[in-house]
């Protein structure tokens, strides 16, 4: 006699082969997103900057919800208020003003965890430091970047605008390219024990991508230096991938497969800021000198 009664074994999870992930939903999330910084740049600059602020709350919010598998307690809202300040500052009055607003919001979150009592304080106190690096400060980056030529109006002949592309058109063609070539080629794990499916022929995969991204964007966007496109390149590659690296030890040590699951497809925000925020920093600090005030 055949049971009614309906199954409660759990699903099978959806076997996405060499890839690790939901192609068709990954893709369409990508371009959802890339569509909404587009039409950002393209019209106010500051909208993209709204867009920036958004994704730090967000990336707070994943930190926080992360952390607290090790008991680690984030202070959620100064963190929040205080990344957001910072990322207004960096774009309205530059970098020195970013470092005295990183350094305020550093204290303040100090004090308010005070409210706390003593049990816990050096523990919560130092991840919300290393949080606040790690998200507001690198991403502000993005705010200092966006600024050149100008903090009003926006299209894709304004400097900063360029800089912000070529940033993002090179982070992409790593991932791309190391994607690609790791599934096609991979064979040679880079960091068996921190993340089995990097291996060194995709990073050969991103190099090759992001050099050639790197020197055609200068050259040809920016009008820069061919020798300062294929730097970019070669910075881009090496930090985009410690930043996916340096993410994929805090998952490994939280105990966990993704931050969140807010973008379909990709996971978290932070499993996508990984490489943006590793990579901002130095990328400003080469266009800014090698290009934009040349």
């Amino acid at each position: 006699m055949t049971s009614t009664t309906p199954s409660t074994d759990p699903a099978p999870k959806k076997d996405h082969g060499r890839a690790g992930r939901d192609l068709k939903a990954a893709v369409t999330s990508a371009l959802v997103l890339l569509s909404a910084i587009a039409a950002s740049l393209a019209f106010w600059k500051p909208a993209f900057m709204v867009i920036v602020a958004i994704a730090v709350v967000v990336a707070v919010w994943e930190l926080r919800k992360g952390l607290l598998a090790k008991d680690i307690d984030l202070p959620e809202q100064p963190l929040m208020i205080g990344g957001v300040t910072m990322v207004v500052v960096a774009y309205v009055w530059g970098s020195a003003a970013l470092v005295t607003a990183t350094a305020v919001s550093a204290l303040a979150i100090m004090l308010w965890l005070l409210r706390r009592g003593i049990d816990g304080y050096v523990k919560n106190a130092t991840a919300s430091v290393f949080a606040l690096i790690y998200v507001p400060f690198l991403g502000s980056f993005v705010a200092l970047m966006l600024a050149e030529g100008g903090r009003t109006g926006g299209g894709f002949d304004n400097p900063g605008v360029k800089g912000i592309i070529t940033f993002i058109g090179v982070t992409i063609a790593s991932d791309i390219g190391g994607y690609i070539a790791g599934v096609l080629f991979g064979k040679h794990p880079m960091a068996p024990v921190i993340s089995p499916k990097k291996s060194w022929e995709g990073f050969v995969g991103s190099l090759l991508a992001t050099v050639g991204a790197g020197w055609a964007l200068v050259v040809y966007l920016l009008d820069g230096d061919w020798w300062v496109g294929v730097c970019l390149g070669l910075i881009a590659v090496v930090m985009a991938t410690l930043g996916d690296l340096c993410e994929s030890v805090i998952k490994r040590d939280l105990g966990i497969k993704d931050m969140s699951q807010v973008i379909p497809g990709h996971g978290g925000l932070m499993d996508r800021l990984d490489s943006l925020l590793a990579t901002i920093a130095p990328v400003w600090l080469l266009l800014h000198y090698g290009v934009f005030t040349r």
